[in-house]
């Protein structure tokens, strides 16, 4: 029965430091009795999933590698085989990875960690469902990073992942296990998340394709999520090509997750025609942002390769000239701060104000948080609970105005945008460091600062940005690691974005670089 008391009434409010007068504090009760009654009802409920059609898509061979089995360090999570019995469509003879945030029906996510139990999944995020449908085998999930909070590659609880152009060195993170099967050609393609430069990061230390859509263009529903306003969803490939007819068939408005509204109809989109029919950069302007340059103290050889890579687009017939916003490298803090808060809430369970499909499994393992969980966080995690806790009481004003400056630093590139089709940037400002040591919380970040100093802003602001393998630069006696070059487009133009890396791509051969 119910046994809310005037204790609980005075209770609850002291934890809000206020009071009520002890006239009141009856009706309070019968208030706070009647919501508690409510709650074991909608408790009660069963829960609402979206469909998953099993008979077409079976699971088949569902396997967790031991570590003599896997490859790379330890870049998968599982493997199976989950393919249409009669495949058609844009992704027909592909095999897919999934970064292992991404709801695969029936199969355990480990998510980096051992804060929680591997937990179920009971739908495919619908990226999945997609993907299935335009004809690809999905093989597997691939390692992330430790709760997708790190751009290392060694905070995973189940193991490093190492880069595939040389062992011992970062494959970047957090969708550090894709990144490396498709750098090292296991897999053709990787569905990642990006909320700070997550596909990114990893995508130009391991010398492969990685696109960060338009916010909202390709549905996040089924995905684990750190904060609808930087939650990013996108291809990796070894080509521009097979990245747009992976967004092809993931992309559109899905009837679920709210950040979609915006998106063209699902199956509309045609960016792997379009780059068919116009697969070059002749006429395209683009410039040369010069304050990306001069942030996070760029590696030398790093800043000449990017800078003479964007300056090869001239030899396609396009216009390059540097370019100028002031409130780049502001975007860092403002993304920061905004970040520390929304990602405390959603550790919080408190993410809210958002149509879409909750993850009440994923809440059920982790919550409440207890020492023992906390214990086992990466740094980076427990840096998010000290920052948010301390901002919300410190600053309880600031989150706001981070949504104000997220708009204002969004319009200062889309005025560049009035003039250029793209922006280029270093995508990030060294090649993939040694992997770091679990020791001190400083000492053991320290390989990955600096690195998303020109991702996290388009995450702030939703442009769409991909990078591209450039070069490579020497750091060691035979060993050669790769080089990422930007690029960025306005809001809604993923076509400009990948037409310009599509056209680099087949006139460079960046290996040789």
């Amino acid at each position: 029965g119910n046994t809310v008391s005037v204790q609980d009434v005075r209770e609850t409010f002291a934890k809000l430091n206020v009071s009520v007068p002890a006239s009141e504090e009856d009706d309070y009760q019968k208030l706070l009795a009647a919501i508690h009654d409510c709650a074991e009802t909608v408790a009660a409920l069963p829960d609402s999933h979206p469909p998953t059609d099993l008979e077409r898509f079976p699971r088949n061979n569902v396997h967790r590698p031991s570590p003599d089995e896997n490859i790379l360090g330890h870049a998968w999570a599982h493997t199976f085989s989950i393919r249409d019995r009669n495949p058609t469509g844009g992704l027909t003879g592909k095999t897919v990875c999934l970064k292992d945030c991404i709801c695969v029906a029936g199969v355990p996510q480990l998510l980096g960690t051992d804060i929680i139990d591997p937990w179920t999944p009971e739908a495919d995020a619908t990226v999945v469902r997609w993907a299935l449908e335009a004809g690809a085998e999905v093989v597997g999930t691939a390692h992330c990073e430790n709760w997708c909070q790190s751009t290392s590659s060694f905070s995973s609880a189940q193991g490093v992942v190492h880069n595939p152009y040389a062992e011992g060195y970062s494959a970047g993170g957090s969708t550090s296990g894709a990144a490396a099967l498709v750098a090292g050609g296991f897999v053709d393609i990787g569905i990642g998340a990006d909320q700070g430069g997550s596909i990114r990061v990893p995508a130009s230390l391991c010398g492969c394709v990685g696109l960060k859509p338009t916010h909202g263009l390709v549905p996040y529903t089924g995905i684990a999520s750190n904060d609808p306003i930087d939650d990013h969803a996108g291809p990796l490939a070894r080509t521009v090509m097979e990245v747009a007819q992976c967004l092809d068939a993931i992309s559109g408005y899905d009837g679920i997750d709210d950040r979609s509204l915006g998106a063209p109809n699902h199956g509309t989109t045609t960016f792997a025609s379009d780059l068919l029919s116009n697969p070059e950069a002749k006429g395209m302007r683009i410039g040369i942002l010069t304050e990306s340059f001069n942030i996070a103290l760029p590696e030398k050889d790093v800043k000449d390769l990017v800078l003479s890579a964007a300056n090869k687009f001239k030899d396609l017939g396009a216009t390059v000239e540097e370019v100028s916003v002031p409130m780049h490298p502001l975007g860092s803090a403002i993304w920061t701060i905004q970040q520390r808060i929304s990602g405390y809430l959603a550790l919080q369970g408190h993410q809210t104000g958002r149509h879409g499909y909750g993850l009440t499994g994923l809440e059920a393992a982790k919550l409440p948080w207890t020492q023992e969980r906390f214990n086992k966080c990466f740094p980076t995690t427990k840096n998010i609970f000290l920052n948010g806790t301390y901002l919300l009481a410190n600053f309880p004003t600031l989150y706001p105005k981070t949504l104000n400056l997220c708009r204002q630093l969004r319009a200062s590139y889309e005025y560049i945008f009035q003039s250029y089709d793209i922006l280029i940037t270093p995508t990030t400002p060294f090649v993939a460091p040694k992997h770091g040591k679990l020791t001190t919380p400083i000492e053991t970040i320290s390989p990955t600062v600096g690195l998303t100093s020109n991702t996290v802003q388009f995450d702030a602001t939703g442009h769409p940005a991909m990078t591209i393998p450039v070069g490579r630069v020497e750091v060691e006696r035979g060993v050669r690691l790769p080089v990422g070059m930007q690029i960025i487009g306005g809001m809604g133009e993923d076509g400009k974005v990948l037409r310009a890396g599509h056209a680099w791509e087949r006139a460079f051969d960046w290996k040789k670089m």
